[in-house]
């Protein structure tokens, strides 16, 4: 009996240990594409920045459209977006059975809007809007950085990302309770993308803030951006949500992201920022930059960056015209530059702070006419960008080194070896080792950081000597069982006590030996929708596959080894899986090791055909751009509306063209537009646009 219960229990462990590599292969599967996608997404965004960059505009038309062509119209000055998201002009109709809201806001209406969307019912456009101003005018008052203590509340939960899961958020609401004076939240930003409600969560957590001002806090996540919301869901979905106020609704959300604050701090002992820190994090700097002017935290725009070159210099009494004549002559001669009145007496301290500001605010002027730039906002001069008395021997912050500030507290992930170096694998921020964390808490007096960012399987993992918290709320994120989500709470003693849950009404129903059957269900399911991903990834790569191939096989016998298939593969699609490991499930095993890579890629394609019968070589192409074509339709449609108009695919193709080099005239490119108008009717829909590629690919 003692042996067989010896003999049971190896088994045992060993079916345990089996179900565990396999937990793991998938998640690699799974974070490797999901990192290759966010970077996929940067480098488009740099390649239209640098065609933007490097484009002369020949009319003011043009101008204006190439400006806005990324940010999306936050060009809009205060009074000039309140009259354009005018809520008060929107009648709510007497057949409306939604929630209602009135202003301000009581718990009444928090609960009411619960419950509503547990019915799965919508709050009208004109209550999303007026929420969305209130909550506009809410946030402007913040800090960059929240400043919460345990003093006035029993503890403070914090939860990470949510991306659209509302099933997540009700979950944490019944197991901690509703935000009240007694109960306050920290929610370390990422609410949107990829789930379905990401809207509800927004309205769910506006609502919260606007009533319980003191006790709920928003940090801003890298998918409070409307760049990334271009790719991951939340603005397609929105418009398709409302049609008609869709577009006055993301305006609004995409202003309100600019202000949400870029860090929390509790009893100033825990930092809780949503990606992470670097070798270079300067809190002193994050707590007076305009966070209000990163609409995208992408990439630094270079054009601001030299306008405030510019100011540095002429303040110092430097000429950058004389210093670079060739490329500031045209702009010059379109738009004479400011001379500074003769400076007045030192003396006079009242008169030269006058001077001083006058003369700022001239060369300011001046350099957003060279490049045509109206800012968001009527701002007054504040530190960024005046120099007072008081501070003209104090730093003078450029707006790349303010960028990068934002940028890495939004991007960046923990890694375990010393140092610091840019994040390669995600494309923005860095990776930050356990002696930048130990440097930065020392600096700052701080016993810990709480971060999100990255989807862990238990739903929270420490790092780095238990002196970084990962908190990620999104249970089931890449798939149903993938993974757990969690919360953390924070006594006074800044102890931390972890709640972990799977928002899966199945599971809740069985009993526990069911549901240790569900469990390996739902490994299989999981490892079977990774897998599922990870071969299209490889077939939309097969041209890049064969040629990869071919270098192994020099005798052109059509097959390589086992060992060189898995080379190749992690060359061509540099994902770091161990592919070893995961051959068996991508390619039936041989008798002599060798395998015939052609026929592999081929098993491959029929795997991926659709009923059209699309050519294969097509289909790759389709496969491997999808995702980028859709992000550029979605860049080219300025207005959100869901179709390409002829004028913004005009100046778009006239982007293009000057960078490739290529004469079209203005017939030219309409002849191109009506072309790929197959329906007619004057505008170009997505599908008519991913049609124009694939001709284009035939007759190639």
């Amino acid at each position: 009996a003692f042996k067989a219960a010896v003999l049971i229990q190896q088994w045992y462990r060993r079916y345990v240990a089996r179900l565990e590599m396999r937990r793991r292969c998938t998640w690699r599967i799974f974070q490797s594409i999901e990192y290759a996608c966010e970077q996929d997404q940067i480098k488009l965004h740099n390649f239209f920045s640098y065609l933007m960059d490097h484009f002369t505009p020949s009319s003011s038309k043009e101008r204006d459209f190439i400006s806005r062509m990324f940010i999306s119209g936050e060009s809009f000055k205060e009074a000039e977006l309140e009259k354009y998201c005018d809520y008060e002009s929107l009648e709510v109709p007497d057949s409306y059975t939604g929630p209602h809201l009135s202003f301000p806001l009581l718990p009444e209406h928090a609960t009411a809007l619960l419950e509503a969307f547990k019915q799965k019912q919508q709050l009208h456009a004109r209550y999303v809007l007026n929420l969305l101003h209130e909550t506009r005018k809410h946030l402007k008052q913040l800090p960059n950085i929240s400043h919460v203590s345990t003093c006035y509340s029993e503890e403070v939960t914090i939860c990470g990302d949510l991306h659209g899961q509302l099933d997540d958020l009700f979950l944490i609401f019944y197991k901690n309770g509703l935000p009240s004076p007694s109960k306050s939240y920290v929610f370390n930003g990422d609410f949107v993308d990829r789930g379905k409600q990401s809207l509800e969560i927004l309205i769910i957590l506006f609502t919260f803030l606007l009533i319980y001002p003191k006790e709920v806090h928003l940090n801003r996540g890298n998918h409070e951006d409307h760049m990334v919301n271009l790719r991951y869901g939340f603005r397609a979905g929105l418009i398709a949500m409302s049609r008609v106020h869709g577009k006055k609704i993301l305006k609004m959300i995409q202003n309100v992201f600019c202000w949400l604050p870029l860090a929390t701090l509790i009893d100033q002992k825990v930092l809780i920022i949503h990606g992470g820190i670097s070798d270079t994090t300067d809190l002193d700097m994050l707590e007076k930059v305009k966070r209000n002017k990163f609409i995208s935290v992408l990439r630094g725009k270079k054009r601001k960056e030299s306008n405030r070159n510019v100011e540095i210099q002429e303040i110092n009494g430097e000429n950058k015209v004389e210093a670079d004549p060739a490329g500031s002559e045209a702009a010059l001669s379109l738009c004479p530059q400011p001379r500074p009145a003769q400076a007045p007496s030192m003396a006079n301290k009242l008169e030269f702070s006058r001077w001083v500001r006058q003369t700022v605010q001239e060369q300011i002027e001046w350099c957003r006419k060279l490049v045509d730039i109206s800012e968001s906002e009527d701002e007054e001069l504040t530190y960024s960008s005046m120099v007072s008395l008081t501070d003209l021997d104090g730093p003078c912050w450029t707006r790349q080194e303010e960028w990068k500030q934002a940028s890495n507290i939004l991007w960046s992930d923990p890694m375990p070896q010393e140092g610091c170096r840019v994040n390669t694998v995600r494309g923005g921020g860095c990776y930050f080792g356990p002696d930048v964390t130990g440097k930065i808490l020392e600096k700052y007096n701080l016993q810990f950081l709480i971060r999100s960012h990255e989807c862990k399987q238990e739903g929270y993992e420490f790092c780095h000597n238990r002196k970084v918290l990962t908190i990620f709320s999104a249970s089931n994120y890449y798939e149903i069982g993938s993974n757990r989500g969690a919360y953390v709470k924070l006594g006074p003693d800044l102890v931390p006590h972890f709640v972990q849950y799977q928002a899966n009404k199945t599971a809740h129903t069985l009993t526990m030996t069911q549901r240790q059957g569900f469990t390996v269900a739902l490994i299989s399911r999981v490892e079977e929708s990774a897998f599922r991903a990870l071969r299209e990834k490889l077939f939309a790569h097969t041209s890049a596959l064969i040629s990869a191939f071919k270098a192994y096989d020099k005798d052109n016998t059509g097959k390589i080894t086992l060992s060189n298939w898995a080379t190749a593969v992690e060359s061509v699609l540099h994902l770091g899986l161990p592919w070893r490991m995961l051959r068996p499930q991508l390619v039936r095993s041989t008798a002599d090791g060798m395998l015939e890579y052609k026929s592999w890629l081929d098993d491959l394609a029929m795997e991926q055909r659709s009923q059209e019968h699309i050519q294969s070589s097509l289909l790759e192409v389709i496969y491997r751009n999808r995702s980028n074509l859709e992000t550029i339709f979605r860049i080219i449609d300025r207005d959100h509306s869901g179709l390409i108009s002829f004028e913004e695919f005009h100046q778009t193709w006239k982007l293009f063209s000057s960078h490739m080099n290529i004469e079209l005239t203005d017939d030219g490119i309409n002849d191109l537009v009506r072309s790929i108008d197959f329906n007619k009717d004057g505008n170009i829909d997505f599908n008519e646009f991913l049609e124009a590629f694939r001709l284009v690919k035939q007759s190639q």
